[in-house]
């Protein structure tokens, strides 16, 4: 999520999307990010990944938790840059293509300004896939496939041995402090960040390009916000458990919320083809909102236990004074901490949030049992004017919320 990526970048999301079209293949092989990724055209992207690259499902559950619907906010209103503005004026100005509010289990709104967008669509969440890898690691720990968050990475990867990795805990890869150089800046073609993009769309080695990352600070202390740490905590999941990710999220969670719809994971072009634990989740806003509120309720969902609530309470931050709120560096917005692979928010309130590039939000306020799912198709992979607003406008409607009780 850091500013490096401001360019289109996340070309590792849809990197071969328009590749996938045919005509003028050298050319469009050249720009396909700037394509794929510019409006309106991202638009489309974002809701037919599985057109374009491999995928594997996760199958929806056998019987779907309802979500009752009590249509409101009708009234609500926030404020931004000293102007009064209603969530049409967030849509337009945040290019929302789906929005969903959940309080108290009530569906109190639900809308689909995209192009493409419905509430069948399955949305490209970029960098929530991340929250939703934290979930899978912390039903894995409760459930003794994985033993400790401070196991060693190598012990499930060994592929990573002698690598930069050798000596990281799952604890550490959690809180983005492995300590590993990894550089999301899109605009520079020689990066880490490209080069993975490469590897992911063309074919080539995701093991090559992250044994080939090196180490500029001990493990743990240290934040710098790595789609290949997440990687590598889906790699660690899939080596505890022995199951791919699409398959244990759906046999530990999708199957236990009640999802309505298959979700999927896009995989990589090369094989052995794989999920990105760090950013190839696609799923409906309605089960993305039944995944905020297991998150909201403590990890538990009608009387079942799916979440440990221990892991819940520490994606809403915990003490370690280089993930606190503000403390990020300057290339993030100081209205964030981090945790758990999930972004932590100031206030008593510690709700939290996931956060996927070009304007992906899942904002959980367990304090008003409250969960708002936002998809969006910003121009740009970061935008700092349009989180203020989000983020501005969601805080609002969490006190509207409680005010009226």
């Amino acid at each position: 999520m850091g500013r490096t990526t401001r360019r289109a970048g996340g070309a590792l999301a849809v990197g071969a999307a328009v590749a996938g079209l045919g005509a003028g293949a050298s050319w469009l092989w050249r720009h396909q990010a700037d394509i794929a990724f510019s409006r309106p055209v991202n638009e489309w992207a974002f809701t037919h990944m599985s057109t374009v690259l491999p995928t594997e499902p996760v199958s929806r559950a056998a019987t779907p938790r309802l979500l009752p619907s009590e249509p409101g906010l009708r009234d609500f209103t926030y404020e931004h840059a000293g102007e009064r503005r209603t969530l049409a004026d967030l849509h337009i100005r945040t290019h929302t293509t789906g929005f969903a509010v959940l309080h108290r289990g009530v569906l109190v709104r639900e809308e689909y300004p995209g192009r493409f967008a419905s509430r069948a669509a399955r949305f490209q969440l970029f960098s929530l896939t991340k929250s939703v890898t934290s979930m899978l690691i912390g039903i894995a720990l409760e459930e003794g496939a994985l033993g400790s968050t401070a196991d060693k990475v190598v012990s499930y990867v060994p592929g990573l041995a002698g690598s930069a990795y050798d000596g990281v805990t799952v604890e550490d890869l959690l809180h983005m402090s492995s300590g590993v150089e990894f550089v999301e800046d899109y605009a520079d073609p020689e990066s880490s960040f490209a080069r993975f993009e490469r590897a992911v769309s063309g074919g080539g080695s995701l093991l090559d390009v992250v044994r080939s990352l090196p180490r500029t600070a001990e493990p743990g202390g240290t934040f710098n916000y790595s789609t290949v740490d997440s990687q590598v905590l889906g790699w660690v999941l899939e080596g505890a458990t022995g199951l791919p990710l699409s398959r244990y999220a759906h046999s530990r969670l999708w199957s236990h919320i009640g999802a309505e719809r298959d979700a999927y994971y896009f995989l990589t072009r090369g094989r052995p083809r794989t999920a990105l634990g760090g950013g190839s989740f696609n799923a409906s806003v309605r089960d993305m909102a039944r995944v905020g509120l297991l998150m909201a309720r403590g990890g538990e969902l009608d009387g079942q236990r799916i979440v440990p609530p221990s892991w819940v309470e520490r994606s809403r931050g915990v003490d370690a004074p280089h993930l606190a709120v503000g403390a990020l560096g300057t290339d993030f917005p100081g209205h964030y901490g981090y945790a758990n692979q999930w972004w932590t928010l100031a206030g008593e309130r510690r709700a939290f949030t996931g956060i996927g590039i070009h304007g992906q939000y899942l904002w959980v306020d367990p304090d008003a049992d409250l969960v708002v799912v936002k998809t969006s198709a910003w121009n740009t992979a970061e935008d700092e004017d349009r989180d203020a607003e989000t983020v501005a406008a969601l805080s609002a409607l969490v006190r509207h919320v409680e005010a009226r009780g």
